[in-house]
């Protein structure tokens, strides 16, 4: 019989989470509707609303969070004219790691007339987590996208902080084949001390941001004069056909306020219910 040591000291990777989800969707006179859907692991995608042009898919992790050695991948395909809207059932959880980070892969493709819009409610970072994530998409030349990442350091309504940690955020985006957005995070180590500073977040330990493929002059002009309406701080930039917004806040709910105000006043759609029940 193995003593309780050996078990411990084995390679546990075989018995970490996976998951992935597997989506593609089309438009069939004018309505969204699946065209392959695949789901393994503890990654599961529900369907919630009526048929519409705009399709709602609601991820889900049946295992309740994520935690050191765990992988998933999401690949979405979005056919000709086809519009989705993809979210999550909850906040998701990274908790802490004692080694290996969690990986989450994101493989987007839109084709051409499609529309995409990304918009999990928010990663929460549990002290000592580590997490590397990695989003690519694909845009035809018409296509259009919205993505936004909400992060939150630690469950600020418990009291919870997060000192210690692993965050490594790689962002690319590509239109026609060329690429026209790159963005990359990275906070190793004392993550409290780095979002201290006045120049990261200033204290804050709630950030997000958001992508808009199309985006203009317009679109920037509306969130500054929403300006008094936000409860932390929002800013926004426009350049070469797209728009960027970065988030601030002191805690979650200051920064979900902000997104849903934010997007209220660029999405022409209603915010899925998974946000606002």
């Amino acid at each position: 019989m193995q003593s309780v040591g050996a078990i411990a000291d084995r390679d546990l990777s075989a018995i970490r989470a996976r998951g992935r989800i597997g989506l593609d969707v089309e438009a069939v006179a004018g309505v969204t509707r699946r065209k392959r859907v695949h789901e393994s692991g503890s990654l599961r995608v529900r369907f919630p609303g009526a048929a519409s042009d705009e399709l709602e898919a609601v991820t889900v992790n049946t295992g309740g969070g994520m935690t050191g050695g765990d992988a998933f991948d999401l690949d979405v395909a979005v056919g000709d004219n086809a519009r989705l809207l993809v979210t999550t059932t909850a906040a998701e959880k990274i908790y802490r790691s004692l080694g290996p980070p969690v990986t989450v892969n994101v493989n987007i493709r839109v084709a051409a007339g499609g529309a995409l819009t990304w918009l999990p409610q928010e990663t929460i970072l549990f002290d000592r987590a580590a997490l590397h994530r990695r989003i690519e998409v694909d845009l035809a030349r018409d296509a259009r996208l919205l993505l936004i990442e909400p992060l939150v350091f630690g469950r600020t309504g418990m009291g919870e902080s997060v000192r210690h940690g692993e965050l490594h955020d790689h962002w690319r985006v590509r239109q026609n084949g060329r690429l026209i957005y790159a963005e990359g995070t990275r906070l190793d180590g004392r993550i409290a001390e780095s979002l201290g500073e006045a120049a990261v977040a200033k204290a804050g330990v709630a950030v997000a941001t958001a992508l808009l493929v199309p985006g203009d002059e317009a679109m920037s002009d509306a969130i500054h004069a929403m300006s008094g309406e936000f409860r932390g701080e929002v800013g926004v930039s426009a350049w070469n056909g797209r728009t960027v917004l970065r988030f601030c806040a002191c805690d979650g709910a200051g920064l979900r306020h902000d997104i849903t105000h934010a997007l209220r006043a660029l999405r022409a759609a209603p915010m899925p219910r998974v946000w606002i029940n």
